[in-house]
Formats: C-alpha cells, structure tokens, sequence
C-alpha cells in the first residue's frame, strides 16, 4: 500500500512539473499570445456594441417620428391624420430612388399620387406607394411603422364611412385582439446577445489549438520532444500533463472571453438592450463550467491531431477541419426551423452553445441537459489521449 502512495505522489508530481513546464512555454510567446487574446476578448465586445448602436439608431429613429412623404400636397385628408398621430412630415428628395438604391437614403419614401384626395372623396380606392429597398436594410426597418400608419389611416376612414351611414364601427372589428408575450426581458434580450455564446467556444478552441500543436507538433519539429520521452516520468504523467495545459489555456482564455463582456454591457448605446441584457457573475461562472467538457475534450482532439505531424504548419492544417467543425456548429440552430432539438446536446461546440443560450434567457438548467455535454467531452478526451499515448511510445520504440 506504501509503494502505492509513492507510486501515486510521483505521478502527480510528475504531472505537475510537466503541466507548469507546458504552460510557461505557452506563455514564453507573448507575440502568438497577443494575436489569440486580442481578437478573443475585444472582437465580440465589439461586435455587440455595433449591434447596440444600430438598435441605438432605430430607436432614436423612432423617436423623431419623421416620415419622407412625396406628393403630400395632394393629400391634405392623409396630411392631418399624420400630423395628429405627431409625425413631422419632411418633403422626400426627388431623387429617392437612386438614393434608396445607394444606400445614401436610410429612410422608406410615402409616395401619393395626384388624384388621392379627389379619388377619396368620390368613394375611390386611391393608390399610394411605400418605396424602399430591400438591399437597404435600414431603409428597410422603417417599412414596418409606415405600414401601420397606413392601415390606422384605412380604419379610420371606414369607421367615419360607416358612422355617417349610421352602421356600428364595432361591425369593423367584431373579434378583439390581444396580444400576450410569453418571453422574460433576458430572452427576448437574448435575440441580439445570442452572438456571445459563439464567441466564447471560439475562444476556447483558439486558446486550446495554439497550446496542443506547440506542446506536439511544436516540440517534434524543434526536437525536443524525443529527449522528453526518454525522461524517467511516467508516459501517463507526462501526456496528462500536456492535456491539462493545454484544457487550462483553453478556459483562461475563455474566462478572459467571458469577462470582457461585463464591462462592454456598461457601453450598450440602447437603453431598452442594457436594460435587458444582465450579464453578471453568475453568467459568468455557468458558462466556464459549460465550457469544461469542451475544453477537456477539443483539447485531447486536437493532440491527437497534431501527435503525428512532423511540423507545426502541418498540424495546423490538419486541425482546421475540427475548429471549423466545432465553430460553425452553433449555426445549425440558426438555420434549423424546427426549433432546438434533443441531439444539439449530444454534439460538440452546438451542446454549448444551446446551453449558455438558455443561461442567456434566464432559464435553469437541468442534469438531463448537462449530461450528455459531459458524457461526450469524456469519451473524447479518454479516447484521444489514449491515441496520443500510444502515438508517443511508438515515437520512442523509433
């Protein structure tokens, strides 16, 4: 039982001296560092406050409460009812058309033809145009409202038409509507915030890539891999070690990831979205412990990847392939209908994914949920550093 204990103190000895050993030679390169971190923990802050700002815009928009109308003077019937909804009415420019098609008109255009007014008052139809574009997107935005002007204005001139006949208005609308959403603040926030999850997998695949080819590949092309295998330090140790730097550079990096968007929810330009959108602590630390099995995982794949090339160039060919996998997965519930389905938790990089989105809309998650997540990050690091520990006593029998 003695020499058990002995047996065991070693090999956590070991493992520790070759985990500090690989994780200061990662952090010896402070120029490959500085081109992981920068894009890990500014690109997604970034990117969310550009989406703020635009919502910022829109909102502002709205506020202003400006419509572009061309040919108003032919609808003075159209005009006062515009004016009492508190709209200012601004002359489109006449050549709204290119402008819309270059994108130099952010704004939809009311088009009234000339005969409106006197079509309205013979029992007509009269025609008028919303004009936008559809490559325009902000143009765009603003179809919405000018339609439901336009239907509030239809209303209102039936129901003046059926009160001069002396018929109900109620005929008008013999069902009433209500509207009632289910959604929490945090989910619905969730729509525009849904881009943080995918930044926080590509920070843990990035973080874990660079530390697994260095650790492999990286010491076979400088050649001190071989001379670290004829040390008297357990294999097992020796491989465990690298895997636990290279899992631990992934979540550093992640926390770094995760971290960078406390501050950034401080600078959302939208009021409505940073009165939603709540990342704190407790966000914080879910999404680390989400990203452990990934980490675990991605981390022994991609050693086992890189164990067999000969340079650094050709491991990194040879694991683009799992880190374009794993980083476009969460796109499969982008373009999938159907809504989240059971097998999303089963798959590497989209189980993440679909986990912090829930953490994301607030809701609680639960064992049946995590597990499957877990269960797969330990098949594929118990399989892989199998490969990698086999792949390295056949380097030494060479």
């Amino acid at each position: 039982m003695k020499q058990n204990m002995k047996v065991d103190a070693r090999l956590l000895r070991n493992f520790w001296i070759i985990l500090v050993k690989e994780v200061v030679d990662a952090l010896r390169d402070r120029r490959t560092l500085l081109r992981l971190l920068v894009p890990a923990v500014l690109m997604g802050p970034l990117l969310l406050l550009a989406l703020s700002g635009l919502i910022s815009s829109l909102e502002d928009r709205a506020e202003k409460r400006e419509l572009l109308v061309a040919g108003i003077e032919h609808a003075p019937t159209l005009r006062n009812y515009l004016e009492r909804q508190t709209y200012v009415i601004k002359t489109a420019p006449a050549d709204y058309e290119a402008r819309l098609r270059a994108t130099t008109l952010l704004e939809p255009v009311l088009v009234i033809g000339k005969d409106f007014e006197r079509q309205l008052l013979e029992g007509d139809r009269p025609t008028v145009e919303l004009v936008s574009d559809s490559a325009n997107q902000r143009a765009g935005a603003g179809l919405p409202s000018l339609q439901r002007l336009m239907g509030g204005f239809n209303r209102e001139r039936a129901s003046l038409n059926l009160a001069l006949r002396g018929v109900s208005i109620d005929l008008l609308q013999p069902v009433t509507v209500e509207e009632r959403d289910l959604a929490s603040a945090q989910a619905r926030a969730a729509r525009i915030t849904g881009i943080i999850p995918m930044f926080i997998i590509m920070a843990v695949l990035y973080g874990a890539l660079t530390a697994a080819l260095d650790s492999t590949a990286g010491e076979r092309e400088r050649g001190s891999l071989e001379p670290l295998l004829m040390n008297p330090v357990q294999q097992f140790a020796l491989v465990l070690g690298k895997w636990g730097a290279v899992a631990l550079l992934g979540m550093a990096v992640a926390l770094l990831a995760s971290l960078s968007f406390v501050p950034a929810q401080w600078l959302l330009k939208s009021d409505s979205l940073q009165a939603m959108f709540q990342f704190g602590a407790a966000e914080v630390v879910a999404f680390l412990l989400l990203q452990l099995p990934l980490a675990a995982g991605l981390g022994a794949v991609l050693m086992a990847f890189a164990i067999r090339s000969k340079t650094f160039k050709e491991a990194q060919a040879g694991s683009t392939l799992v880190v374009t996998v794993v980083g476009m997965a969460p796109l499969v519930s982008l373009l999938n209908p159907g809504g989240d389905a059971g097998w999303y938790l089963w798959v590497p990089g989209l189980a993440q994914n679909t986990l912090m989105m829930l953490v994301l809309k607030g809701e609680a998650l639960s064992a049946a949920q995590v597990l499957p997540g877990v269960l797969v990050g330990a098949l594929l690091t118990v399989s892989s550093l199998m490969y990698v520990a086999h792949s390295m006593r056949g380097a030494v029998a060479r």
